[in-house]
């Protein structure tokens, strides 16, 4: 797993520490037993600016032709605006921006709500991570296999400027 200080900005956590009754409530909330790898970054960085802010993407997206952007992975908890269970968490992307309810919504880009990556439970076993695009009707991209993955994917959008 990475360490968190190279995938987190310097804005702090957005969450007190995550502890196992925080993360049993969260869970039970969702109806979703969360990665182990985004619960062991949270109990030692929970939510925050991501350091980096792009992933490769393997097709266009409304963002780019070869990436998507990245900002904040939430918080596992249910007090700060963007924790998975805050005011602005996973629910409000299903139930009132219309994102399709393929599991938990737990990275924002760049485009205020016009796209955001997810944890997607489709399929057993581990969710994948993708990114679902509400300006190309909800066109759903898999990013990575896993979460952990999906964290060592996540680049300086730099790579892609010219």
């Amino acid at each position: 797993m990475l360490d968190p200080v190279t995938v987190f900005g310097t804005s702090g956590p957005l969450e007190d520490p995550l502890t196992d009754e925080v993360l049993q409530a969260v869970q039970v909330r969702l109806g979703r037993t969360l990665p182990r790898a985004y619960v062991d970054l949270a109990r030692r960085h929970n939510g925050g600016l991501l350091a980096r802010d792009a992933h490769p993407a393997p097709r266009r997206t409304s963002w780019a032709p070869d990436h998507v952007g990245v900002q904040t992975l939430a918080a596992i908890g249910h007090t700060a605006s963007f924790s998975l269970c805050g005011e602005l968490g996973s629910a409000l992307w299903i139930a009132e921006w219309g994102y399709p309810d393929i599991g938990v919504y737990i990275v924002d880009c760049p485009s205020a709500g016009h796209d955001m990556i997810a944890l997607d439970y489709r399929c057993l076993g581990e969710p994948t991570v993708v990114h679902v695009d509400q300006e190309w009707n909800y066109q759903i991209t898999v990013l990575a296999p896993d979460f952990e993955t999906f964290l060592k994917g996540v680049v300086d959008g730099s790579e892609y400027r010219d």
